[in-house]
């Protein structure tokens, strides 16, 4: 192919997703639509896409940094009024835990038997079926018209315990495939997910705390910033010199929790001199997203070209059994079937994000990390398509099943108004 047919191909490409923004019947699906040029364009151009210069755009703080404000931008459309659920539709969220914590891990499993992908590539695919399930679900769930408050829960608390259970799938499926350290993959989750996670939700506690419970939090703010200055200035030092490597792992965890206590109510100060600073965290948690799909493309592309096909098809069948498995397990275990087609979202579209952060902390982002590449623009696509057919095809009210009375009461108004003032955001972590 011609160097001016491949700039043209480029072009046309950004300009179509740019074009999708006019265009009220489309417009949902111009995420998808920059992850796809994005895709072609490192592909063409991978040198370009990985140095600047003199500079590696996949150094590790960088892709930390982007990797942390995707996760933040995705914890600013959430709620602590989220985990609510928890107690109201117990049964729901157990099922749809449970669904997502096997049905991804062993099918991603299934399919790299079947198609024997090398064995970091395969690892990548069992690595984005047991991350947790990302914010596209519950904008799916809102555009299918299905149990929005469920699919919130389910999405809250899988991110919760990603740090448990990814870990734990990637050790007993994957460990063969690469080397899988429980404990640092752990922390790694923590460092790239909960923290930020955790200060977006922090700032939120503060846009509704009591004055009590901001002089705790600011409390807790004060004794954190000494300690983060005690360790610049010698306490790191200090603690390497009398400590064992496992208290130092566990005081350096300890470190990075507190630091949600220094991030959060920074920028919710942040947030009252500059009004306008949480809706930009969707887009730029969108532009985070195709930062570090465009890294994971270039260093993988000679991988890709060998493989791409058979892992997109692998991509097209985990998602859908992600669908019909989520759905028909939810049926069988007593769910109304608004429920069950949100535990199908919740199954079925996995945190590309997470996924991508993982492969790159381990310095394999370009063959761990390709999976979530492939598969984050299917599942928006698939995503989009599957709620836009159920929306068309409302359940019939016929008799009110236990969880279609709790999520009436559930009192989702809260939630959709941080999912739809978000929408483009809940499709970019695939997530």
């Amino acid at each position: 192919m011609s160097a001016p047919l491949q700039f043209a191909i480029v072009v046309l490409l950004v300009g179509f997703a740019i074009s999708l923004r006019c265009s009220k019947a489309f417009c949902g699906y111009q995420f998808t639509a920059w992850i796809v040029a994005v895709v072609v364009a490192a592909m063409i151009y991978p040198a370009q896409f990985l140095h600047v210069g003199t500079f590696d755009m996949r150094n590790k703080w960088v892709m930390l940094i982007a990797i942390q404000l995707v996760m933040f931008g995705m914890g600013t459309q959430m709620s602590l009024k989220d985990f609510a659920g928890v107690a109201k539709s117990p049964r729901g969220v157990l099922v749809g835990i449970l669904c997502h914590f096997s049905v991804m891990p062993m099918v991603g499993l299934a399919l790299t038997k079947i198609f024997g992908f090398p064995p970091e590539i395969a690892a990548g695919v069992i690595l984005i079926g047991s991350c947790s399930s990302g914010l596209a679900s519950n904008v799916m769930a809102f555009m299918a018209k299905s149990n929005l408050a469920l699919s919130v829960t389910v999405t809250a608390v899988t991110t919760m315990i990603a740090p448990l259970m990814t870990p734990l799938w990637m050790k007993l499926l994957a460990g063969t495939m690469v080397q899988v350290s429980f404990f640092k993959m752990m922390v790694e989750i923590i460092k790239i997910v909960l923290v930020p996670i955790g200060a977006a939700l922090l700032h939120d506690y503060l846009k509704h705390a009591s004055p009590r419970g901001r002089k705790v939090v600011y409390g807790v703010t004060a004794c954190a910033a000494g300690w983060m200055a005690l360790l610049i200035f010698g306490g790191w030092e200090f603690l390497q010199a009398h400590f064992a490597d496992g208290a130092l792992a566990a005081i350096a965890l300890g470190g990075f929790l507190l630091s949600v206590f220094l991030i959060g109510p920074v920028y919710h100060a942040l947030t009252k001199r500059l009004t306008w600073l949480d809706g930009i965290m969707p887009t730029m948690a969108i532009a985070g997203i195709l930062y570090v799909t465009a890294m994971t493309t270039a260093s993988g592309r000679d991988e890709l070209l060998k493989v791409g096909a058979l892992l997109f098809l692998a991509s097209v069948l985990h998602n859908t059994a992600g669908y019909f498995f989520g759905y028909y397990l939810s049926r069988a275990a007593g769910l109304d079937k608004n429920s069950a087609r949100s535990v199908a979202f919740e199954v079925g579209l996995q945190n590309g994000g997470m996924a991508s952060g993982l492969a790159s902390a381990m310095g394999k982002l370009g063959t761990v990390g390709l999976a979530a590449a492939i598969f984050i623009p299917w599942m928006n696509i698939s995503g989009s398509v599957l709620a836009n057919y159920w929306a068309k095809r409302p359940v019939r009210i016929e008799q009110e099943t236990t969880e279609e009375t709790e999520a009436k009461t559930s009192n989702p108004d809260s939630i959709g108004k941080h999912r739809m003032s978000g929408g483009g955001m809940g499709k970019q972590d695939g997530s």
